[in-house]
């Protein structure tokens, strides 16, 4: 029997796939954040954003993906009473994995290579292995409106400091960047017809279930690796505050709006542990 050997290699093709996942559907994320919008009833608003934001293309996390394809050929096989217990191969046990490894690792060259150029499309251009890419990206940010201070800290984790001013004539998203159109905002307004404009928390909503990172630790778990190995990642941890005098005509913040000098305050606390993000419905003039 070869069980062990088997699923290992599954767990190893797993947790790329599962790379691959979070690539597309969480490509650009908070940290930790302090960000503040103030919208006046005549459209006029303010928007801010403080803290970390992390580039899943460009951390550590990705390069697991390439070493848990790169493993060299290891035949491993259990007792036929005990599944848990390896022994030795016979030369025939032997040639079979290999044979299947051999046949496993003709297509890992074409596979590495779409996986490597999803990326860079992703990233608008940027190659991932280069290590010159953060910088690039950096350098791209601050060229755009808005954005007084980008620092990148390593492992895919920039700290920056954004704040623009403008007219709620039409929407209003952040982050976006240059060249990376699939970026899930982490706030954006949308203005209605009828006056009213909305604030939804889209890059919020796949944290109902936590860190979109766990899956991949037990994966590594399970392959015989230690969750201590997984390469530090941020964690959502922020406040955000909305300050207005337009009427609030919802909201889902625990407490309510306050009173405020600029008119009232609604303010959201965030993390993993949150179900859903911040979401307000604001009628200004007409």
């Amino acid at each position: 029997m070869n069980r062990p050997s088997s699923f290992r290699r599954m767990v190893a093709a797993g947790m790329v796939a599962a790379l691959s996942l979070l690539l597309t559907a969480c490509l650009v994320s908070p940290g930790k954040f302090d960000a503040s919008l103030d919208v006046r009833k005549d459209g006029r608003f303010t928007y801010a954003y403080k803290g970390e934001i992390f580039v899943l293309g460009l951390s550590e996390l990705m390069k697991m993906g390439d070493k848990a394809e790169q493993e060299p050929f290891k035949a491993i096989c259990s007792a036929e009473n005990d599944p848990d217990k390896e022994r030795p191969c016979t030369k025939d046990e032997i040639g079979e994995q290999k044979a299947n490894w051999d046949e496993e690792q003709k297509s890992r060259e074409a596979r590495s290579k779409k996986d490597q150029d999803m990326a860079k499309a992703m990233l608008g251009g940027l190659d991932p292995t280069d290590p010159k890419a953060a910088e690039e990206l950096a350098q791209r940010l601050r060229r755009q409106y808005g954005w007084n201070a980008v620092t990148y800290k390593g492992n895919g984790l920039y700290e920056v400091d954004f704040r623009v001013t403008g007219q709620l004539s039409h929407d209003f998203a952040f982050p976006t960047i240059e060249k990376m159109p699939s970026v899930v905002p982490f706030f954006v307004i949308n203005r209605r017809a009828d006056g009213t404009v909305r604030l939804d928390a889209p890059a919020f909503a796949a944290e109902n279930s936590g860190s979109p990172f766990g899956s991949l630790a037990q994966m590594m778990a399970a392959e015989g690796g230690s969750k201590d190995k997984m390469p530090e990642l941020p964690q959502v941890e922020g406040t955000f505050v909305l300050t207005t005098d337009a009427e609030i005509l919802a909201n889902n913040t625990d407490e309510g709006p306050k009173a405020d000098p600029a008119g009232k305050r609604l303010v959201w606390t965030i993390s993993v542990r949150e179900k859903s993000g911040p979401m307000a419905l604001l009628k200004l003039w007409q």
